[in-house]
């Protein structure tokens, strides 16, 4: 799962060297904090937040098979 949201997030951004992901799990649920870049928040959000929605998405999936859920939190 942290393996993931950094790909995808140091793919999206100019410096990918600011991208960093925390994974807190917390019984069923599952924080998955991604730190960017302050100039960098605006791609990982994308327009309307489809590109946080995504990637939220594919979160989901992952933690639901393991039974959990997960929210992701874009932090600059």
């Amino acid at each position: 799962m942290k393996e993931l949201v950094e790909y995808i997030a140091k793919s999206l951004v100019d410096d990918p060297s600011q991208v960093d992901v925390e994974v807190v799990p917390d019984g069923k649920f599952i924080v998955v904090k991604l730190y960017v870049a302050a100039e960098d928040t605006g791609r990982v959000i994308g327009k309307d937040g489809r590109v946080a929605n995504a990637i939220r998405t594919l979160l989901r999936a992952m933690a639901t098979n393991e039974g959990k859920r997960v929210t992701l939190k874009i932090i600059d």
